[in-house]
């Protein structure tokens, strides 16, 4: 299908990324691939809300994207909780080709449609993982990311297990990050709040756990 973009936000959108982020053109090929194959499927299931496909070069590409800019640089391993529609997940994994994603979602038919969309794209760099995140076998992770996933604190209790002290959290929040992170409880932790690029009121929580108290 022909994927119609908004005009501002695309032109938006590409200056960002050029600025912030070194992008081959095979991976702006890819990105748009990747907002192509999501549009085609959202006719069959509500990966995003239609009213985000216009603006979905801001709403879901940079959005995600700007992650990688709280991340270290040569980061090996990437824990993407709860993908859905394959973002934060595919759309970083586009990015960083070096960098081991692993994305995690338990509704097999997302699942199915990450899989699709990971063989169109040639991701080689992805694993597709079908599961709670509770039967994924233990291991650390240079970061961990999670985009409407869970609150923070039930996030922390579910997740912690694949973290150390070195491991680099970045956690879409939307409007609540500031919330959630004031009321966490029974952690020690070194996060804070950024604001994200896509919209002045939502905050991205970063930075890094160090254990209970």
């Amino acid at each position: 299908m022909n994927q119609q973009f908004d005009e501002q936000d695309l032109k938006w959108s590409q200056y960002w990324l050029a600025e912030n982020l070194k992008l081959g053109s095979a991976q702006w090929g890819a990105l748009n691939d990747l907002l192509r194959l999501l549009a085609a499927e959202n006719e069959q299931q509500n990966l995003v809300a239609k009213g985000t496909l216009p603006f979905a070069w801001s709403r879901h590409i940079v959005d995600s994207l700007q992650l990688i800019t709280h991340v270290p640089r040569g980061t090996s391993t990437w824990l993407d909780l709860g993908t859905g529609a394959g973002f934060p997940g595919l759309a970083c994994a586009i990015a960083l080709p070096q960098t081991h994603f692993t994305l995690v979602e338990q509704r097999p038919r997302r699942t199915e449609w990450l899989e699709r969309a990971k063989v169109a794209l040639g991701l080689r760099n992805v694993e597709i993982v079908t599961a709670n995140i509770s039967q994924v076998p233990k291991q650390d992770f240079d970061v961990i990311s999670a985009r409407a996933f869970a609150p923070l604190e039930k996030l922390l209790n579910l997740s912690a297990a694949f973290s150390t002290k070195a491991t680099a959290w970045v956690l879409p929040k939307g409007r609540s990050a500031t919330h959630e992170l004031e009321t966490l409880k029974g952690w020690r932790h070194m996060f804070h709040v950024e604001q994200s690029v896509t919209d002045p009121q939502s905050g991205i929580i970063t930075g890094h756990l160090i254990g209970r108290k």
